[in-house]
């Protein structure tokens, strides 16, 4: 079955993951909404770029990932917009490294509230008229810290944990409606946001370019490759697809082969 025509609901996509994957369902003919913090300026060009090169129609919805109530809204604009939520992205997320004792208690519960609580008030709001329609997809963007743990990221690798268990249990609610629910699970991901971070580890650790990206940055992934944002957002795409009509509540792995391990 085409996606064409259908609409997807993509956080956290001005860039990066969330950006690709709002893409590839437009390539499919999916209208879709991109939602996330940036210069306006910058988002309106890939906002437009996206209707011009596609030929699908965009819309931004500027909704703080942190806000129950500007989450459901960006939802309800969404259905107005285009009729439908037929597929939901739950892609937000940030980071933030420290010991737990020394962890501040306002970035927990930032973390918390955008990696994790946006996913659940995002599906809250779409499900029902999913459930309506007896078709939906659900992908939430999870990690291989939803798997295995790193120190120092206690409040990420619990919420990568949550959403591994929210994706299962929405999962097992939906089963009978025609709307499955997934989680991706990818390992370091090629971004904008983790090319920026090489510099200042090349000079904290005194190390060349090279030795960061493979000592450091893949030191967990046997392939010794970054994962694509294409290719996420291709199996985000796929997931979507009646070929995967079967696959509910899954965490499928994309890391390279780190929590083979």
């Amino acid at each position: 079955m085409s996606l064409a025509a259908k609409t997807a609901v993509v956080t956290g996509s001005t860039s990066g993951i969330g950006l690709a994957v709002a893409r590839a369902f437009a390539k499919e003919g999916c209208n879709v909404l991109i939602n996330g913090f940036g210069e306006a300026a910058a988002i309106e060009k890939e906002r437009a770029s996206i209707e011009k090169e596609f030929g699908v129609k965009a819309i931004y919805d500027g909704a703080d990932m942190t806000k129950p109530e500007e989450i459901a809204a960006m939802i309800a604009h969404a259905e107005k917009d285009f009729g439908s939520v037929d597929i939901l992205v739950n892609n937000a997320g940030i980071q933030f490294v420290s010991p737990i004792e020394e962890f501040p208690i306002e970035k927990w519960n930032q973390i918390i509230a955008i990696n994790l609580s946006s996913a659940f008030h995002a599906m809250r709001a779409a499900i029902p008229g999913m459930k309506a329609r007896k078709w939906g997809r659900i992908i939430n963007t999870a990690s291989a810290h939803s798997l295995v743990a790193s120190p120092f990221k206690s409040a990420y690798v619990s919420a990568k944990h949550g959403i591994a268990g929210l994706t299962k249990t929405a999962a097992l609610e939906l089963a009978t409606f025609g709307v499955t629910v997934n989680c991706i699970s990818p390992g370091y991901v090629w971004t904008p946001l983790v090319e920026k971070q090489i510099p200042d580890t090349m000079k904290a650790r005194n190390m060349t370019r090279e030795q960061v990206m493979h000592d450091v940055l893949l030191a967990a992934q046997p392939t010794k490759q970054f994962v694509t944002v294409d290719q996420v957002a291709a199996l985000a795409v796929f997931l979507s697809t009646d070929a995967a009509s079967q696959i509910t509540g899954a965490n499928i792995s994309m890391d390279g082969g780190w929590t083979a391990e």
